[in-house]
């Protein structure tokens, strides 16, 4: 009886999210046999409103009602359709393509209105992404130790767990940015665009994602004078950085906090008449405070402390000094930790230096996406340019695992049309980071041990080695194939193995490369150069089809195959 498809532009224009003020346009067809005598259509907002769409014409077994509406304020819409007849009213919603479908209590549509000013960094736009953990890429020898800790040779095992069954982040290998110089233009022959490194601040552990102070880069990784050198090097080789930017929580151990007395200021633990104080929550002073994910070693940042805000998005503040020093975006971790209020003062700093980006952490669908009670406005236009697209990692394992084409094509274009189109640019399109399994690992099937130790000691076998390979270069040919910024796990392309952190964060594996593999990914870097905006997907059968500008990614996932067409 219906037809109306929300992908399809013969019913709606324009595709996905649309900008404030913006006419869109709904052409919804109703079979003549129901006898309609009118369509309503109902948007959800902050409020609601019916709109009576105009009868245009019976074209065949169908009468097509039209409308034209706009939406003056940034947000996340609903609507559906009401078909009026003489017996009565029948309620229309969606299936999960997109769909109309007749019943009661259906999923309505879903339609995300941006600012029409929102603009995304436009250096970054169509670009790849080497994401790099600093201790673990590159080393050139200088001489320096970690303060607290141990430095292993790079061939040298993890640590997973020290002798007392603590795992204490303390080992390092001391990659550093003489190191990531070093190997800048084996990063740019990857067609790489954006260098995007895990925090390089002042941290006692290998991660340092327990930052001990926001104004420093920490000594085993360099100098600001190195780090100015890495900004002009990139900037040569038409690369760009972009920074973690940890503001949910800091270290305990760090110049704000200073739990062990390390620093020779009043850390907020030592004295309640530290002038960083209100920056953290105690329940029980001094030993007893909110920390992140109960991890005592990061005492959480409270979410509306104006100082805290001031320090990092004011002037003279950590964005300002490390974008003035040449950084030329940042990414957010736990980005959903992170009031709105705040990440609106970020962005401010961020744009009022020029073209920077902004990305973050968001393992969800970042327009749906509902924090500490609060539905987040995060694409609007006012926040993020971007995030981090896991639902799009999640939908390249799961076809590839599951060879479930339709899942697949579902959660590509629910994605594809809640996001703006400028948000959808700016989004990192990753298979693997610091927080997840190798994907050759994960591809592989290999069944993990029981315990860290027993993970940790754990190679592939011949078959899992030969069938993660095979997976990988069709999952990754998707990953630069589909919309946004594919990023580069380093050492993905050379084929890494490990399971969960810390064992997906052992040291580049020089002398070990599997060069088939890395050849791939210089020939994904290569054609991605010459990507148009325009993405399209659609399936033939049981296989997936991706158009990129002249090239055309033809993927089996029942035979595990692919090939990729030039389009003359």
């Amino acid at each position: 009886m219906l037809k109306f498809d929300s992908r399809n532009l013969e019913y709606k224009r324009p595709f996905g999210a649309v900008k404030t003020r913006r006419k869109v346009s709904l052409v919804f067809p109703v079979n003549v046999s129901a006898c309609s005598t009118g369509v309503g259509m109902v948007l959800r907002g902050e409020k609601t409103v019916r709109y009576d769409m105009v009868y245009q014409r019976t074209t065949g077994e169908y009468k097509y009602y039209t409308l034209d509406f706009t939406v003056d304020e940034p947000g996340l819409y609903r609507y559906r359709f009401e078909v009026y007849t003489q017996e009565g009213c029948i309620f229309v919603g969606r299936n999960p393509d997109g769909v109309a479908v007749a019943g009661d209590w259906l999923p309505e549509w879903q339609l995300t209105v941006y600012d029409e000013s929102f603009k995304t960094a436009d250096w970054l736009k169509g670009g790849v992404i080497y994401h790099i953990f600093p201790d673990r890429f590159a080393r050139v020898e200088d001489g320096k130790r970690p303060l607290y800790g141990y430095l292993k040779n790079w061939g040298d095992e993890l640590t997973v767990v020290d002798d007392d069954g603590v795992y204490r982040a303390n080992d390092f290998y001391g990659g550093n940015i003489k190191g990531i110089i070093s190997r800048l233009d084996y990063i740019a022959s990857l067609g790489v665009t954006a260098i995007y490194l895990s925090p390089i601040f002042e941290s006692h552990s290998n991660h340092r994602y327990d930052t001990a102070d926001y104004m420093k880069i920490d000594a085993l990784f360099g100098t600001e004078e190195e780090f100015k050198e890495l900004v002009e090097e990139t900037g040569k080789r038409g690369m760009g950085i972009i920074l973690d930017g940890v503001f949910n929580h800091t270290g305990a151990d760090s110049i704000y906090f200073n739990k062990f007395g390390h620093y020779p200021s009043l850390g907020a633990y030592q004295s309640k008449k530290s002038p960083y104080y209100k920056w953290y929550t105690f329940t029980d002073y001094p030993d007893k405070y909110t920390c992140w994910w109960g991890v005592t070693v990061v005492p959480t940042v409270r979410r509306d402390c104006a100082e805290f805000q001031k320090f990092i998005a004011g002037k003279g503040g950590v964005i300002e000094k490390w974008t003035k020093l040449g950084a030329k975006g940042w990414r957010l971790d736990v980005a959903d930790e992170l009031s709105t209020e705040f990440i609106e003062k970020l962005r401010v700093s961020c744009k009022s230096h020029g073209d920077i980006a902004m990305i973050g952490e968001v393992w969800e669908d970042a327009s749906t996406k509902i924090s500490y009670g609060e539905a987040r406005r995060y694409l609007f236009g006012h926040e993020l340019d971007g995030t981090m697209n896991y639902p799009f990692r999640n939908a390249i394992i799961g076809l590839l695992k599951s060879k479930n084409i339709d899942y697949f094509v579902n959660e590509i274009m629910t994605i594809v049309e809640n996001y703006p189109k400028e948000a959808l640019a700016s989004s990192m399109c990753l298979l693997g980071t610091h927080d997840t399994v190798r994907i050759l690992t994960a591809l592989s099937g290999a069944v993990p041990g029981n315990t860290k130790t027993e993970r940790l000691a754990y190679r592939l076998t011949p078959d899992e080695l030969t069938k993660g390979k095979r997976l990988l270069r069709i999952a990754s040919a998707l990953q630069y194939f589909l919309p946004g910024l594919p990023t580069v796990y380093y050492g993905d392309e050379i084929g890494m193995q490990g399971f969960e952190d810390p064992i997906n964060r052992r040291p580049y594996a020089y002398g070990f490369e599997d060069l088939e593999l890395l050849k791939h990914y210089r020939y994904l870097g290569e054609i991605h150069r010459e990507f148009s905006d325009e993405f399209s997907l659609e399936r033939r059968g049981n296989e997936l089809r991706l158009m990129r500008g002249r090239y055309t990614l033809v993927v089996n996932p029942l035979e595990e195959s692919y090939d990729v067409i030039k389009n003359y």
